[in-house]
């Protein structure tokens, strides 16, 4: 299972960005996608998942601003961001696992496929 994290890039206060998390080597009909993200000297936290029923979820930070979509045909999943703020600013990493239930998908380990990660910085 490989994951590849892009989209990312410096942007000014409200505007967007497009995040996208390629899934090769398994069937994303099966995987629950989740995005996570680490500031600086800060913890990974959970932004948004949604799981293979298209279910979806979000943190309280980003919810009404982020939206998730998976192309199951593509093999892709998105990260709309619309509204970003500089708290905003982090290293974006996308996640993927089978079984993820819905009380664990806001947990590091519930996910055990990560993609490398790509930076969204929010400045002006």
């Amino acid at each position: 299972v490989q994951l590849q994290a892009s989209g990312g890039g410096l942007v000014p206060p409200g505007d967007s960005l497009r995040l996208s998390c390629a899934l090769s080597g398994v069937n994303l009909d099966y995987y629950a996608i989740a995005w996570f993200r680490q500031a600086p000297g800060k913890e990974r936290d959970w932004v948004s998942c949604i799981n293979s029923a298209d279910s979806t979820h979000y943190s309280d930070s980003v919810k009404g601003r982020f939206t998730i979509a998976r192309d199951n045909a593509k093999s892709t999943v998105s990260l709309q961001m619309n509204s970003l703020r500089p708290e905003d600013t982090a290293v974006y990493y996308c996640a993927a696992d089978r079984g993820v239930i819905t009380s664990s998908m806001s947990m590091s380990r519930a996910y055990d496929y990560w993609g490398q990660g790509t930076q969204v910085t929010v400045s002006s």
